[in-house]
């Protein structure tokens, strides 16, 4: 069984539906897009996203050495199926010690990866392909070279943002020291498009993937 759904944005408890509204309702930030993560990381966990999400599920693939699937979420309910999809793994980090990723791809407005990246509103806080600011990095996603910009965030993580499908790609990086991942030749494939459950190596669920609340 599931836990109850909560806020993407501050993982507070949300009012469901009903009379008066077809929203789900955060007493401090309004109708929200309801968050809920999956209990168990498996193929069938990974198949039962793919299923609902509207947006990518995006997979690293090949996974880095030594990583492992660690955590599923979503954002979303049963009306309006995932409209943002989280990917936890874990693994070595390449300075030492262990590191974690969680890849977020959302519709505009949920507000989820702003809330991995540690940061008070909705969004980047910046929209950094109408600005025409340099990258920090590419990367490749369902077999396109994709664009990644650098986020300012707390110092304890790396934060990218890019635009892949036609929605908002995040990828968020513990410790921050560990963003060498993601400049190294990262390669995403979308789960909704490869054909199968990729029979992704998972482990215990990462302590990541419940975001942290936000600060507004």
């Amino acid at each position: 069984m599931r836990p109850e759904p909560v806020c993407p944005r501050c993982a507070g408890r949300l009012a469901p539906p009903g009379l008066k509204t077809s929203a789900w309702v955060c007493e401090l930030h309004g109708e929200v897009t309801p968050f809920s993560m999956l209990p168990a990381v498996s193929a069938e966990a990974l198949a039962w996203l793919v299923a609902r999400a509207k947006v990518p599920v995006w997979l690293p693939w090949p996974l880095p050495r030594g990583w492992l699937l660690t955590g599923l979420a979503y954002a979303g309910d049963e009306r309006s199926g995932a409209q943002a999809t989280v990917v936890a793994l874990s693994g070595p980090a390449p300075f030492g010690g262990a590191g974690d990723l969680v890849l977020v791809a959302e519709q505009p407005g949920v507000g989820l990866g702003a809330t991995y990246a540690g940061l008070p509103g909705p969004d980047a806080g910046f929209n950094p392909i109408e600005d025409h600011a340099a990258p920090a990095t590419r990367i490749e996603a369902a077999g396109h070279p994709t664009a990644l910009w650098s986020v300012e965030r707390p110092p304890d993580r790396a934060v990218f943002v890019g635009e892949a499908k036609g929605e908002w790609l995040w990828t968020v990086v513990w410790p921050e020291t560990a963003s060498l991942i993601v400049y190294d030749s990262l390669s995403l494939t979308d789960g909704r498009s490869a054909g199968h459950v990729l029979d992704l190596p998972s482990g215990a669920l990462s302590p990541r993937l419940r975001p942290d609340p936000c600060t507004s």
